[in-house]
């Protein structure tokens, strides 16, 4: 199993939001690296949500539930979506300030890669993240 991380804007869909629908396609993505960090995910694999601008912080779990496959809102062929289900929230948000204070974490995507909507998280990060979180 690999882990990942997805940002959104919490105005745009928050983690409510996507639990209310109970599955989404995750579109929109319109950067190469974060494109090709979602043709590398699996059915199966874990992922973080984190929200972006407003909130700062990991507040759920969810899961990839069907693998890459062509965006539907757009015709180009170059961007690709996956469908992603909530697992569960997290019992206490991991904030960017938490992340940033652990030393541990100082090289995950999410701090390296400010700018990435759609990042990596090694297996140590994962774990570590999901301690701070009360799981």
């Amino acid at each position: 199993m690999n882990y990942w991380l997805v940002k959104s804007e919490p105005f745009k869909y928050s983690w409510d939001q996507f639990v209310k629908d109970k599955k989404t396609f995750w579109d929109g993505v319109r950067n190469y690296a974060a494109r090709n960090n979602l043709k590398a995910m699996k059915k199966g694999d874990h992922v973080f949500f984190y929200h972006s601008n407003e909130g700062l912080a990991i507040v759920g779990i969810a899961e990839v539930a069907k693998e890459a496959y062509q965006d539907p809102t757009t015709d180009d062929p170059n961007w690709v979506v996956v469908e992603l289900k909530p697992l569960k929230p997290m019992p206490k948000p991991v904030t960017l300030a938490d992340i940033k204070a652990e030393s541990s974490l100082a090289d995950m995507d999410l701090v390296r890669l400010s700018r990435l909507s759609v990042g990596a998280v090694k297996p140590d990060e994962y774990k570590k993240v999901l301690k701070m979180g009360g799981l």
